[in-house]
């Protein structure tokens, strides 16, 4: 679907290099970060989409602009940038599952080329929300702008670079109580709540300002809750893995343009938002499934284009 001319999105988080070591030892750098992959996502659905992020003025930044500028997205410029791009190191195991090492600082300009006009929807998550001192610009944003635009939220946890669990959950509570929409994975609730079930936490979510909480269980599917007291189910596609690397983030670019197409997002969506149809958030979800399934059964963070859904 092609985005109408006064509507967009803000994505507020980390861009940055993945340098990929796979099980036989051979290596390969690509453009990343969730928030960023997140725009991709919706860059690649045909969404109009702004990116806020820091990066530096070197050859790494220039492959990511480049990189996200062939998919839609528009990297707003700022007032300052990062002294060097930042970089992940992520090291594949047998089962196609990444894991990471971090060589980046995160912050935010203070003034940047968004056009006016507000959003209609921002989305945020992951590293950005809780490395400083970008995190606290990240919550001034969100906090500013919950009145005009729906807030939607991943928070992608990496326990390597957000510390001990008691840093990371009061940022991570704080971000759910002013978002709309949450998406989580199993794994993250895993480590914020040791031995409480995803269910309990998801419905838990949904009753503090979310109108909807989906929490994916990799090829296990997705569950959500809502607000509204609904509870829903969906199964993942069977398909052969290439890796997981933006799987979750393909998710989520696909649940806020699944929304969009629905009609729930924008400010004055709200309610709308709060009483849907579960009908219509399963079927948003089976899509969802479906996206992250085209990612995870090809190399890197590489979701599928409009024209690939049919």
């Amino acid at each position: 679907m092609t985005t109408p001319p006064d509507q967009r999105a803000l994505v507020l988080g980390e861009a940055l290099i993945d340098v990929v070591t796979r099980p036989d030892g051979t290596r390969s750098e690509h453009p990343g970060g969730s928030p960023a992959n997140v725009a991709l996502g919706l860059g690649r659905l045909g969404r109009r989409v702004d990116l806020l992020t820091w990066l530096g003025n070197d050859a790494y930044g220039d492959l990511v602009r480049r990189h996200l500028r062939g998919s839609g997205v528009n990297v707003l410029v700022g007032n300052r940038s990062a002294l060097h791009t930042p970089v992940a190191a992520a090291h594949i195991d047998e089962a196609g599952v990444a894991s990471y090492e971090f060589d980046l600082e995160w912050d935010l300009p203070e003034t940047w080329d968004e056009e006016p006009g507000d959003p209609l929807v921002i989305h945020t998550g992951s590293i950005a929300t809780v490395l400083q001192p970008g995190g606290a610009a990240v919550a001034a944003i969100v906090g500013r702008r919950h009145e005009s635009s729906t807030i939607t939220y991943d928070p992608n946890l990496r326990p390597v670079l957000m510390g001990s669990r008691e840093h990371a959950l009061p940022v991570v509570d704080g971000l759910v109580r002013q978002a709309d929409v949450v998406k989580v994975s199993d794994e993250d609730l895993a480590w914020l709540h040791p031995g409480v079930a995803p269910a309990e936490i998801a419905e838990e979510w949904s009753r503090s300002g979310p109108s909807l909480v989906v929490v994916t269980h990799g090829g296990e599917g997705a569950f959500a809750s809502t607000s509204a007291g609904a509870r829903i189910s969906v199964e993942a596609p069977k398909v052969h893995v290439a890796d997981t690397v933006g799987a979750g983030d393909s998710f989520m670019g696909g649940l806020i343009d699944g929304l969009w197409s629905a009609g729930l997002l924008g400010a004055d969506r709200r309610q709308a938002l709060a009483d849907a149809d579960p009908a219509t958030v399963q079927a948003v979800l089976e899509r969802c499934a479906r996206i992250a399934a085209i990612t995870v059964s090809r190399a890197g963070a590489n979701p599928p284009r409009l024209s690939e859904l049919g």
